[in-house]
């Protein structure tokens, strides 16, 4: 299941931009309530975060796969964003149910958001075969 784009700040066509893409399974299924509870803590804090462009979630519930795709104006935007609560906390407090994450990348311009799960998909299988 994939939650629409959710657009944050108007992009600049020409703009230079960062993109994320996150992989985040869970080990156990009881990592499931404590990982929803965060995510909803974590989406508000999105939708305030200062240089976050926009975001969008996929889940696969049973298989306790999901991954987060994001847009920011810059890495440093994202590094705020990353060491301020709630996110922080959450990434602690899940850290026994986590198995191994993935983190995938990239520069797009203003003119490629909103940004396309495909395209975010290709780039981490590209990026696990390089």
């Amino acid at each position: 299941m994939d939650m629409p784009w959710v657009a944050l700040d108007e992009p600049v066509a020409d703009r230079e931009y960062l993109a994320l893409l996150s992989y985040l399974p869970l080990k156990t299924y009881r990592g499931l309530p404590i990982f929803f509870r965060f995510a909803v803590t974590v989406i508000k804090q999105m939708r305030a975060a200062p240089g976050a462009m926009g975001f969008s979630l996929r889940a696969k519930v049973i298989a306790r796969n999901f991954w987060t795709l994001s847009a920011w104006k810059d890495e440093q935007a994202l590094r705020d964003f990353v060491v301020k609560l709630p996110h922080i906390e959450a990434m602690k407090a899940l850290n026994p149910y986590m198995g191994p994450t993935n983190f995938t990348q990239w520069k797009v311009t203003g003119a490629a958001l909103p940004l396309r799960w495909e395209d975010a998909m290709r780039r981490s299988q590209q990026g696990a075969q390089e």
